[in-house]
């Protein structure tokens, strides 16, 4: 299956870049070269970006799907986590902007092998970014305690079932162990009532994302990973992030928030003696959207909120 996954937002991700011809810019969540590819297009040869994701086939389409600009791209295969590593191994200290995509590619969701997706009965439950990686999601379901299991669908996937949901999965593994995604959507089915299955998407839609934030430690990394990345730009850089559910907003809105303004002192101090500084300013108070004509045409684009920091000093 080839890898595609249509840029969303890609417009206003580049307006925002505000990319310089001879600047250095960060895809940390490559994929199959949606974003790079617009990005790298714009580069002279002074100019340098450098791709990372963790997902060997999004490695391998982006390297070719960005091979006429192999003077100024460099891909990665590594987390995002680990920029300032990779930056300093191409003898980088400081760039001009980064971009996270922080959305499932069409690749990863359509490949059932992968077992990303609910749809797919037969789909392992797989749900790794990274394949070298032994934990999967098939390990957290059948060895994870019931309350973790709650925990993780409760507070990762905001299922108001979250317990039930848990309890049905650790009463079927008893019998069995779950080895595909159609087992476990159906445990999932019957620990909702009927009346508000009826009323809600696909039941097993929450359980499933927790799952994968889980395997993967989405949350951990994004929150671990956003001061780096802010101490790596150059003045007036920027750094560009899309997220797609909540939970991952709320980190970005937080910290970028902290950035602009980091100060602890109590509200009645007359003056700061934290001794704390801004690193610069949030660009959006508010999250930009994607139009409504992309909605349509990138259903899955629906979720996604893109939000900017720019670094002054």
């Amino acid at each position: 299956m080839e890898f595609v996954h249509k840029p969303i937002l890609l417009q206003e991700c580049l307006d925002f870049l505000n990319i310089k011809p001879d600047g250095i810019y960060v895809d940390g969540t490559l994929g199959g070269g949606g974003h790079a590819w617009h990005i790298a297009s714009r580069l002279t040869k002074g100019g340098r970006l450098i791709g990372i994701d963790q997902d060997a086939d999004a490695v391998f389409a982006a390297g070719m799907r960005l091979q006429e600009f192999s003077d100024r791209v460099c891909i990665v295969r590594s987390n995002y986590r680990e920029i300032q590593q990779i930056l300093l191994g191409f003898g980088i200290k400081k760039v001009d902007g980064i971009l996270l995509d922080l959305g499932v590619s069409s690749y990863q969701l359509d490949a059932s092998e992968r077992g990303f997706t609910y749809r797919e009965k037969s789909a392992p439950l797989d749900m790794r970014m990274d394949q070298r990686q032994t934990k999967t999601a098939k390990e957290i379901v059948n060895q994870y305690s019931e309350f973790d299991l709650y925990r993780i669908i409760r507070d990762y996937g905001e299922d108001p079932f979250a317990k039930n949901i848990a309890k049905h999965i650790a009463a079927e593994r008893q019998k069995k162990q779950i080895e595909t995604a159609g087992e476990l959507t159906e445990i999932i089915r019957h620990a909702i009532p009927q009346k508000v299955r009826a009323n809600k998407g696909h039941p097993a839609k929450q359980t499933f994302q927790a799952i994968r934030i889980e395997c993967n430690r989405e949350l951990e990394v994004l929150k671990d990973s956003l001061d780096q990345m802010a101490e790596l730009l150059n003045q007036k850089g920027r750094f560009c992030i899309i997220t797609f559910h909540s939970l991952e907003d709320r980190i970005v809105k937080t910290g970028f928030r902290n950035f602009e303004n980091p100060c602890i002192c109590p509200p009645d101090f007359p003056i700061c003696v934290c001794g704390r500084k801004s690193k610069g300013k949030v660009i959006t108070k508010k999250p930009i959207l994607p139009s409504k004509q992309e909605q349509e045409e990138n259903p899955r684009s629906k979720s996604a909120k893109l939000r900017v920091f720019e670094r002054s000093e």
